[in-house]
C-alpha cells in the first residue's frame, strides 16, 4: 500500500522498477504545480503514473511567485472574463477545500493619495466590486474573503502605520488569498499523488521524449540512463518546454521580488498596492510575510537569452521596485533594507503584443508530431484546471480508460476545514506548514528532544523539520532543505547560518534511510 512519505529509499525501489521495462500510463515530465498536479489529478482518476524532475520537486518557477492565489482581478481589466472567472473558481477550491492549510486571506490596500486621480479610483473601485462579484460566482464565502469597502486615511495607517500620512485621503481595501509558502504546496500535491501510487522521481532528467516513453539520465551528462515507457507522455516543464519540443515557442517574462526584514516597511498583515507611474493596471505590491518578513514585487520584463536553472535579478529591477514602493511610505527604502531577493520567469506563450505584460496567461495543451503532449502558460492559481485539461487530452490522445477529473474535492495531505485546522494540538506555526501533519513533525522533537531546538539564533525552524524533510518531503541535500522545505535560502544569512546544523541532520537522517 501506498504512503504519502517520499525519500530516498522510496524513490530508488520505484526507479529500478520503471527501468527494468514496467510500463505507466501517464509519465509526467518536471516537478513544478503543473506536473505535480497532473501527476496527482492522473493518479486519483486510477491511471499509474511516474514523475520525473531534473531537480527537485519546485525547483523551477514554482517557488519563485509572489506567494498570491490571485482571484482573476488583472484579467478582468484586461477583458479576459473566461480566465478571471477560471482564476476565482480556482482560488475558492484552494482555499476552501483543497488546501486550507496552506492558504490564507490577504488584506489589500490601495492607499489613495494626491497622485491616484478621482477617474483612477473610480476605476480600482469598479475592479474591486467585479473582483467580490466573481467572487460570489465562485462561491467563495465572504467569511473567507469579506468584500471590499472604502477606509478612511486613520484606518488605512492604523493598517499599515508605515504609510506616508501626508496627502492619504484613505484608501481602499479588498481581500485577495495568498499561499504560506508555494513550494510546499508543490510537495503537497506529490505527496499526495504518491499517496494515491504514483511515483514521484527527482533529480531524473528527461534527455528526449516521445509520445509513449522518455530518455532519462541521473544526474549530469554522462551519468547513468534509463528508458521510461508510457502510454502517454506530457510535458509539463514549464519555461523550459520548448527545449523538449517544437509543438510551442514561449516568451519567458521575469518577475522580480525583493525580501525586506521584518521592521523595514511596516505594513502591519495588511499588503499594499502601489501604483506603477504611467500604467493604469499596474501595481508593485509590498506583501507581508507570517514570519514577518515583506516581499516586495513585482516586475514583468522579458527574459532575454537562455532559460537559467535561476534567474537573477538585475540591479534595474531593485532600483524599480524600491522607487515604487517607496512612493507610499513614510521613510523610503533603501539597498540597505533589502535581505535578499529572488525571480521567477513566466512560462508565457509567445504571441503578437508588443510586451510580455500584456501577453495572456492563458494556458495551452498541445501535442506534438512524435505524440508528446505538451501544457504551458496558465499562473499558479490555476494549476488543478491546467493539470485536468492535461490529464483530459492525455485521455484523449492514447485511449485509456478513466472518469472525470475528482481534484476540485479532494484534499491535499495535511488539509482540513479552517475550524478543524485551529483544533490541531501542535504551535500555529507548524500548523500553517503542515496542517494536520503538524503534530507528527512536532512529534520528532519530543522523542529526540534536540530536534526541538531551532536551526540557529536567527530561525524558529527546528531540527525535526529537516529529519520530516529527509524522511517524508524527498529532500536529500542542504539545498533542498535551506531552498525549497524551510525557504531559508531567501535570507542568505540566515541559511549560512543554518548551513553546518542542517548538514548533519539531512546526513543522519538519510543515514537512517539505508
Amino acid at each position: 500500500m501506498s504512503t504519502g512519505s517520499l525519500n530516498a529509499r522510496r524513490r530508488e525501489r520505484e526507479l529500478a522498477s520503471l527501468a527494468d521495462g514496467e510500463r505507466v500510463d501517464v509519465l509526467v515530465v518536471g516537478g513544478g504545480v503543473t506536473g505535480a498536479g497532473i501527476a496527482l489529478d492522473a493518479a486519483s482518476r486510477g491511471l499509474s503514473v511516474a514523475l520525473v524532475e531534473a531537480h527537485d520537486l519546485a525547483f523551477g518557477t514554482s517557488r519563485w511567485s509572489s506567494k498570491l492565489v490571485h482571484g482573476g482581478l488583472r484579467y478582468l481589466a484586461k477583458g479576459e472574463l473566461g480566465l478571471a472567472h477560471e482564476s476565482a473558481v480556482e482560488r475558492g477550491i484552494l482555499m476552501t477545500r483543497t488546501a486550507p492549510h496552506l492558504t490564507r486571506a490577504m488584506p489589500q490596500l490601495f492607499p489613495l493619495y494626491p497622485a491616484t486621480s478621482r477617474a483612477q479610483q473610480a476605476v480600482i473601485t469598479t475592479g474591486l466590486r467585479s473582483g467580490d462579484a466573481l467572487r460570489r460566482a465562485a462561491r467563495t464565502p465572504s467569511s473567507v474573503l469579506p468584500a471590499p469597502r472604502r477606509i478612511p486615511a486613520a484606518e488605512a495607517l492604523a493598517l499599515s502605520p508605515g504609510l506616508a500620512g501626508a496627502g492619504l485621503r484613505g484608501g481602499l481595501l479588498a481581500y485577495d488569498g495568498a499561499l504560506i509558502d508555494d513550494a510546499r504546496l508543490v510537495l503537497a500535491l506529490a505527496r499526495t499523488a504518491a499517496l494515491l501510487g504514483a511515483r514521484i522521481l527527482p533529480r531524473l532528467e528527461a534527455v528526449s521524449l516521445s509520445g509513449t516513453g522518455a530518455r532519462v539520465r541521473e544526474g549530469r551528462e554522462g551519468s547513468e540512463e534509463h528508458d521510461l515507457q508510457a502510454r502517454q507522455v506530457i510535458n509539463a516543464t514549464g519555461v523550459w518546454a520548448d527545449t523538449l519540443t517544437d509543438a510551442v515557442r514561449l516568451r519567458p517574462s521575469r518577475g522580480s521580488h525583493l525580501v525586506l526584514p521584518s521592521g523595514a516597511a511596516p505594513v502591519g498583515a495588511t499588503s499594499v498596492n502601489v501604483p506603477v507611474p504611467g500604467e493604469t493596471n499596474r501595481f508593485v505590491f509590498l506583501l507581508p510575510q507570517p514570519d514577518g518578513r515583506v516581499y516586495l514585487g513585482l516586475t514583468d520584463e522579458p527574459q532575454r537569452g537562455p532559460v537559467p536553472d535561476v534567474p537573477a535579478v538585475p540591479e534595474s529591477d531593485v532600483d524599480f521596485l524600491l522607487s515604487v514602493a517607496s512612493s507610499v511610505l513614510a521613510r523610503p527604502l533603501g539597498r540597505a533594507d533589502v535581505a535578499g531577493s529572488f525571480a521567477g520567469l513566466r512560462p508565457l506563450v509567445a504571441g503578437s503584443a508588443g510586451r510580455s505584460a500584456d501577453l495572456s496567461r492563458k494556458h495551452a495543451v498541445v501535442t506534438d508530431s512524435a505524440g508528446v503532449l505538451t501544457v504551458v502558460g496558465g499562473k499558479l492559481t490555476t494549476y488543478r484546471r491546467m493539470a485536468e485539461d492535461a490529464v483530459d487530452a492525455a485521455l484523449a490522445n492514447s485511449g485509456l480508460p478513466a472518469g472525470p477529473s475528482r481534484t476540485a474535492k479532494l484534499p491535499l495531505l495535511g488539509a482540513a476545514p479552517r475550524a478543524r485546522l485551529s483544533l490541531v494540538d501542535a504551535p500555529a506555526r507548524l500548523v500553517a506548514k503542515y496542517g494536520t501533519e503538524a503534530p507528527r513533525v512536532a512529534a520528532l522533537g519530543e522523542l529526540e528532544p534536540a530536534f526541538a531546538e531551532p536551526l540557529s539564533e536567527t530561525t524558529e525552524i527546528t531540527a525535526a523539520e529537516v529529519v520530516w524533510a529527509v524522511r517524508h518531503e524527498g529532500a536529500t541535500t542542504v539545498a533542498d532543505v535551506l531552498e525549497r522545505r524551510t525557504r531559508l535560502s531567501l535570507v542568505p544569512a540566515e541559511a549560512d547560518a543554518a548551513r553546518q546544523r542542517v548538514a548533519e541532520l539531512v546526513e543522519k537522517a538519510l543515514t537512517g534511510l539505508q
